[in-house]
């Protein structure tokens, strides 16, 4: 049973096409990677899934059923959470309240409710032992590393038991050592049986980390292959249009 299904997505606004006629599925504990140019459609896809954007046309099937989301709190009700490039992080909070943000955990006093700290601080180090990082809940996030703060937004998408993970550039504009941090991260999403749509610029990252490759190229899927099955030359001219389709 897939975990996610597309048939025939497509995506307008207005006189634009963004996405014409896209169909994949995925299956849990498989890592997907998106790639193609700026403008190739890999964030609007993106958004459709994460239930930023309704289809224009298509269908989307959660573990076989027909599924349509309406807003991104219906995807996460789904077991879909997305992590975005800028992470969305506060920077003066420590780790463990960016992870709850929104979601704390409270207890009572008398007719009043209070942030359980401690709670939430044994929770997210669970949760980045789960990971096998070591972020620790009670560092603020502007003194971390890039690799630090990624595992702060995909506990944050842990914490709703998510199924599938969508990666929007995660290894952009940091070191060679938080590059391995966050692969390593994949790793263990993998290990949980977690699927995981890599979206990135990085092929080298694209090929040590995934199982298969779709690139997309003006919305259409030029490419669906296993990553074994192709090279990173081969994905350059996908990309660029030198290869057609493959």
């Amino acid at each position: 049973m897939a975990a996610l299904r597309l048939e025939g997505v497509s995506k307008r606004f207005g006189a634009i096409r963004a996405l014409n006629d896209v169909s994949f599925s995925l299956q849990p504990g498989e890592v997907l990677g998106l790639m193609g140019d700026n403008g190739a459609g890999k964030s609007t896809l993106a958004k459709i899934i994460a239930g930023n954007f309704p289809p224009s046309a298509g269908k989307i099937f959660i573990k076989d059923t027909e599924t349509v989301f309406h807003g991104p709190l219906g995807a996460r009700r789904n077991g879909i959470e997305i992590v975005y490039q800028d992470l969305a992080l506060c920077d003066n909070l420590t780790a463990a309240v960016n992870v709850f943000l929104g979601r704390e955990i409270t207890r009572s006093f008398g007719p009043f409710k209070i942030v359980d700290y401690a709670a939430m601080n044994r929770r997210a180090a669970e949760l980045f032992g789960e990971l096998r990082s070591e972020t620790r809940p009670r560092d603020t996030v502007k003194s971390m590393s890039g690799g630090q703060r990624q595992a702060v937004a995909i506990a944050r998408a842990r914490l709703s038991d998510a199924d599938i993970v969508l990666m929007d550039e995660p290894t952009a504009a940091i070191s060679v050592r938080q590059v391995a941090e966050v692969l390593n991260l994949v790793h263990e999403l993998r290990r949980q049986r977690i699927a995981v749509i890599l979206i990135s610029h990085r092929m080298p990252d694209v090929f040590s980390v995934t199982d298969r490759i779709i690139v997309l190229r003006r919305g259409s899927k030029v490419a669906d292959k296993p990553t074994a099955a192709t090279s990173p030359e081969e994905i350059t001219g996908l990309i660029t249009g030198a290869i057609d389709y493959a």
